[in-house]
């Protein structure tokens, strides 16, 4: 049987989503262990998207099959039984016979979460970014207007070296501003490595007064990662929901 999960996870202490061959530390690891101890075998766990080290989500969506007869939610009673307290599953359900959470994903929306403040917010300090000096929000929301589209993102991508296509559609990019605390979300069907937190740095710089927004076009035209902001650290970035069709 096919299954499709909904979880929740504080990256903090994780080495990223994907499972590695020298660390059981990863939130695809931790999964697929207690799933396979489940199972009593082997259990492979399709995530949407890998996030990165320190990376959270508050939506992620998984896939994968088992046969062992349980409900889907003693299924998902005995993963938040048995995982750590900082991943927890939201939801399980059966899932159609050929759904991937990966594949079949269309759309996803991201947060990066800033504290503009010169004093750091000691309770949310893991769930956000911390800028010192002052930011102007409006030339921000400016800059993220000509930020989206269907572009090759090429310039705000991590990797030197490209095996598919660097095109993506992001639909939309809204700052919101509650007081000291920026929340930026990012809603598109997919995003290259490091994507959003790049493209938050471009913001920021941007905000800043480093940056002229009207520039954004060049630097979408260049393909060149140099010519973008710079990469925010990872704490400050949630995946919030993955959509389906």
């Amino acid at each position: 049987m096919n299954y499709k999960a909904v979880l929740q996870y504080e990256g903090t202490r994780y080495r990223g989503w994907q499972s590695q061959g020298n660390t059981e530390n990863t939130i695809q690891g931790r999964l697929e262990a207690v799933l396979s101890r489940m199972e009593g075998a082997p259990v492979e766990v399709h995530g949407s998207g890998r996030t990165d080290a320190g990376v959270h989500a508050a939506g992620q969506t998984i896939s994968f099959h088992s046969s062992y007869g349980r409900s889907a939610g003693e299924i998902r009673d005995y993963m938040n039984q048995y995982l750590p307290e900082d991943i927890a599953v939201l939801s399980v359900e059966e899932a159609a016979p050929r759904f991937h959470a990966r594949l079949n994903a269309v759309r996803k929306t991201y947060v990066y979460q800033i504290w503009n403040s010169p004093v750091q917010n000691i309770f949310k300090r893991r769930f956000q970014t911390r800028v010192a000096g002052s930011l102007d929000v409006e030339a921000m929301r400016k800059a993220a207007g000509l930020l989206c589209g269907t572009h090759d993102y090429r310039a705000f991508c991590s990797l030197k070296r490209f095996q598919k296509s660097t095109v993506r559609s992001i639909q939309e990019i809204r700052i919101e501003q509650d007081g000291p605390e920026i929340r930026i979300f990012y809603t598109g069907n997919g995003f290259l490595y490091h994507m959003a937190r790049i493209l938050t740095g471009t913001l920021v710089e941007v905000g800043m007064g480093l940056r002229d927004y009207a520039r954004m076009p060049e630097i979408i035209r260049s393909r060149n990662r140099a010519d973008a902001g710079r990469l925010m650290p990872p704490e400050g970035l949630i995946l919030m929901s993955v959509e389906y069709d």
